[in-house]
């Protein structure tokens, strides 16, 4: 988790502004974002990036930290949210969300999606059309697993931007640096070895863009709107599904993914 998707996270659970101070404690708190040193966020560098990502952030009149889609928020909130396939959902009702999500009818080819992601607060669902694309060791396991689900994730912002994040490597998509590994690309040797952080490779703009070509022809993706406890819905999407590409709360998380990630991070530290 990046800084600022820690901050996101803090102030989402919280659901009130909050001062530098407070957004440290509890991100120390929860480790949800440790920094290489091992040491302890600064308030200064939770100030800074509000400062650098005004597109999530603001601070009110009393200096305080804001997610930016407060300012348009309506004064109460709604109890129905509108999926993208057309379904309206009440926002209680987990069990018919989540068939919408995984129904395979509602999934799209990610080749045609680029101006359809909404902008909500939301769950996505990465599929492969056809697993044999993949090295055999993970065909293999969707085959035992009896499905072709690649991916959960969570968007406590904007569908659109962690969906652009993961399928086409605008910025740090922990599904884009896996598949990228599983695809086997390596990032440019090196190319961490000045950064503070150490472990988010990313590929050359060459391979990126195989990548993304890959992503096209092969994948396909689903979301939902929901502004709820996005914590429980995906762990228990993640605990049910196993899909091959989570690490996190995965519970049959592959140890050869976690190799092939860990030789990426290798090259691009060394």
């Amino acid at each position: 988790m990046t800084l600022h998707e820690a901050i996101e996270k803090v102030l989402f659970d919280n659901k009130r502004p909050m001062s530098p101070r407070e957004l440290v404690d509890e991100i120390n708190k929860r480790r949800s974002y440790v920094r290489d040193d091992g040491n302890d966020i600064p308030t200064s560098q939770i100030s800074a990036r509000v400062k650098n990502y005004p597109q999530y952030f603001y601070k009110d009149s009393e200096k305080k930290v804001c997610l930016a889609n407060w300012e348009q928020k309506n004064e109460s909130q709604k109890t129905v949210e509108k999926t993208n396939s057309g379904n309206l959902a009440n926002i209680k009702d987990i069990d018919l969300l989540e068939k919408i999500l995984i129904n395979e009818k509602n999934y799209k080819k990610v080749k045609n999606i680029d101006k359809k992601i909404s902008n909500s607060f939301g769950l996505y669902c990465i599929r492969i059309n056809k697993p044999e694309n993949l090295d055999k060791i993970f065909a293999d396991e969707l085959k035992e697993r009896k499905h072709n689900i690649l991916y959960f994730g969570i968007a406590t912002e904007s569908i659109n931007t962690r969906l652009m994040q993961e399928l086409r490597a605008r910025g740090h998509g922990t599904f884009f640096r896996s598949l990228g590994a599983v695809l086997g690309y390596l990032p440019p040797k090196g190319s961490l070895k000045t950064k503070k952080n150490k472990r988010n490779y990313k590929f050359s703009k060459k391979d990126e863009k195989k990548i993304i070509k890959w992503i096209n022809e092969n994948l396909l993706v689903n979301w939902i709107e929901f502004n709820g406890d996005f914590e429980s819905l995906e762990t228990n999407l993640i605990n049910t599904y196993k899909p091959i590409l989570n690490i996190a709360k995965n519970p049959y998380s592959l140890p050869y993914l976690s190799e092939l990630r860990a030789e990426c991070v290798d090259v691009a530290n060394s």
